[in-house]
């Protein structure tokens, strides 16, 4: 019995030095560390957006036209124009500037991207600027017809229309009444009138500008005299220089007798002109509608007539004015429908008017004018001619003022100075000038 209890004694003893957990007390190794096990975040957990950004809002800035114009004319575009830019939002900014300035600076300014977008012109500018091709066409469309159609005839260039005629002018004898009750019809009965005048001790019988082959014209065309002969269309043929025709000579021979006679004299300028006209010093003056409010303001007594014939009627140049398009603007097509669009209204056109006193060509305005010295001016207009918008019309200028100065001041024969001015033409014309 004892020997089995010692059995059992020593087994179990064995069992703790073995290290069952039943026996405390003993150390036992720790156990490795193990890798971190990754977790994935659940994705059921609603997350918070952002609230989106909203684009800034740019502005397009408001278009702008620029025009430039006449010293004369600028204002009074730019106050109509007003009416434009309340309705369609656009600015018309209006540059005033000589008008000499206006067509040589277009010239450089435009094929550089510096030039306005509009200018305010005279027609017969047409061909030099297409020569430098600085203006682009205009579409009239159906408004052709409400224009009046010499003033649409002097913008078309080989059968395109490059501006909106505005208004159109012509030169008229202009007379005193307080001295000259009787119009003349013909050179011949001015002739009269100046010697009885001269008699009765009027030292100016006839005012006519010194230089100006604009004003000479008439009297040219009214003894047969032309500067470029016409196709049966009425386009001017470059070729055909009438300054030496002898209806021009006759023309010229007629001016030197009457320097010679002392009913014309030399040294008249336009400021000259008009201040003997006013002051009643005057009996007859060739001018045109340009001088109507002055007239009206000084108050002297005036009334318009046709320019006396010689062998067959006068035709003075019909001078019309209005805007072109600059061929190189970024706004080529908003330019165009500023002119076709909102010049050719009765409420631009009218306030146009009412601004120049001026003939406009919008015939449902030209209609309602009751204004006595415009019909009259119509009358002196009716066989008018428009100005030549050929290229070669710049020689005419250049060589015709300096060639009636001379007769004015008679330093030449009448005869061999419109025979040098026709050949001084046509080495222009073929030198390209």
């Amino acid at each position: 019995m004892k020997k089995g209890i010692l059995f059992t004694l020593i087994g179990l003893i064995i069992l703790c030095m073995l290290g069952l957990g039943a026996c405390g007390g003993v150390e036992t190794e720790a156990p490795a560390p193990t890798e971190p096990v990754a977790v994935e975040p659940p994705t059921d957990i609603p997350v918070a957006e952002e609230p989106p950004t909203e684009e800034p809002v740019v502005e397009e800035p408001a278009p702008v036209l620029t025009i430039w114009a006449d010293t004369l004319f600028a204002p009074i575009i730019e106050e109509i124009s007003r009416d434009f830019t309340a309705e369609y939002g656009v600015e018309v900014v209006v540059q005033p500037m000589g008008m000499d300035d206006v067509r040589e600076q277009m010239k450089t300014a435009a094929p550089a991207g510096e030039g306005p977008d509009i200018i305010e012109g005279p027609h017969d500018w047409v061909g030099t600027l297409l020569e430098a091709g600085v203006i682009a066409p205009i579409d009239l469309g159906d408004k052709e017809s409400l224009l009046l159609p010499a003033a649409v005839q002097a913008f078309t260039y080989e059968g395109n229309v490059y501006g909106l005629g505005l208004i159109n002018e012509n030169v008229a004898m202009f007379r005193n009444l307080d001295i000259v009750p009787e119009a003349p019809t013909t050179w011949d009965e001015f002739l009269t009138m100046a010697d009885e005048l001269e008699a009765e001790g009027v030292e100016y019988r006839l005012l006519l500008q010194q230089g100006d082959a604009y004003h000479f014209f008439p009297i040219q065309t009214s003894f047969g005299g032309y500067v470029f002969g016409q196709n049966p269309d009425g386009s001017y043929i470059p070729d055909d220089v009438g300054i030496d025709s002898e209806g021009s000579i006759a023309a010229a021979v007629w001016l030197d007798e009457m320097v010679k006679a002392g009913h014309i004299k030399a040294e008249i300028d336009f400021d000259t002109a008009r201040a003997l006209f006013t002051e009643g010093q005057a009996a007859f003056y060739l001018t045109g509608p340009w001088n109507l409010e002055f007239f009206q303001e000084t108050g002297v007594n005036y009334v318009i007539s046709p320019i006396p014939a010689g062998t067959e009627p006068a035709k003075p140049f019909t001078g019309v004015r209005g805007l072109m398009v600059n061929a190189f603007s970024d706004q080529l097509a908003l330019a165009q429908t500023f002119l076709t669009e909102f010049w050719t209204t009765e409420a631009a056109i009218q306030q146009y008017y009412e601004a120049t006193q001026k003939p406009v060509t919008l015939l449902s305005v030209r209609e309602t004018i009751e204004n006595p010295d415009l019909a009259a001016l119509g009358e002196a207009g009716l066989y008018a001619m428009p100005m030549p918008a050929i290229p070669e019309m710049s020689a005419f200028w250049a060589t015709m003022g300096d060639t009636i100065t001379l007769i004015l001041q008679q330093q030449a024969d009448p005869t061999e100075a419109f025979q040098n001015a026709a050949e001084q033409m046509r080495n222009l014309i073929a030198e390209g000038q």
